[in-house]
């Protein structure tokens, strides 16, 4: 009887060793197998226009002075008046073009500057902004603010608020084209990693689309843009 029970448990000893050992090679060929099939590539695609800016914003700031604050809201808006006739007479619609409140000062009320008095006690400062689709317009007219000038018109420009911004706002238009293209670049790139190492391209594992920039092209030319965007995906491989 103690013999068969050893026997009995012998077998049933060699049978879970033999079960185990075949559940870890399954397991083991199951694993070589979900490692090969995750092979993939990872690769980069660049998609690029340029493209001219469809809205100007541009600031024409100036300065008036007199000695007495009526003949200086006086000037102020003579000087108005003259320069959007200037702009309109130049192609300038004139509901784009808007006037902020002057910004006054009183040079008598300050107390540095010595003992040395000013020609003029008032000054004012004051933005004429042009905002406008019509490009070409803008851009032929800030050639032509001397014409100001001869008018006795004091203008300025160092501030870093006057500088002309140009804006492309079609983005929304041509996305999906250049989405295209820069995933159809990605999988150039993936064509040929998978050539080179020989293996077969499969299907996107992942994607994604990266973010657009809008950038001038260059310094001399902020009218025209240049859009920019880079998908990454992921692609499986395949021997």
């Amino acid at each position: 009887m103690q013999k068969n029970n050893s026997l009995s448990a012998l077998i049933l000893g060699i049978s879970i060793f033999l079960g185990l050992s075949m559940l870890g090679f399954l397991l083991s060929s199951a694993a070589v197998k979900f490692r090969m099939m995750e092979r993939s590539v990872t690769v980069k695609g660049l998609a690029e226009r340029e493209i001219p800016a469809d809205i100007v914003i541009w600031p024409i700031q100036f300065i008036t002075a007199e000695n007495k604050l009526e003949e200086l809201y006086n000037a102020i808006d003579r000087n108005n008046s003259s320069i959007k006739k200037f702009l309109t007479e130049k192609g300038i619609d004139p509901a784009e073009v808007t006037f902020s409140s002057p910004s006054i000062t009183d040079k008598s009320a300050q107390q540095w500057g010595g003992n040395v008095k000013a020609e003029f006690r008032y000054s004012a400062e004051q933005t004429v902004t042009v905002y406008s689709k019509n490009i070409d317009a803008v851009r032929k007219v800030s050639g032509e603010l001397s014409d100001l000038g001869k008018q006795g018109i004091v203008l300025t420009g160092a501030d870093y608020q006057a500088q002309t911004e140009y804006i492309f706002t079609g983005l929304n238009e041509i996305k999906p084209a250049m989405i295209e293209e820069a995933t159809r670049n990605a999988r150039e790139v993936a064509l040929k990693f998978a050539k080179d190492s020989q293996s077969g391209l499969g299907k996107i594992k992942s994607a994604n689309q990266g973010q657009f920039s809008i950038e001038s092209r260059d310094r001399n030319n902020p009218h025209i843009k240049k859009v920019r965007v880079v998908s990454t995906v992921e692609y499986y491989l395949s021997d």
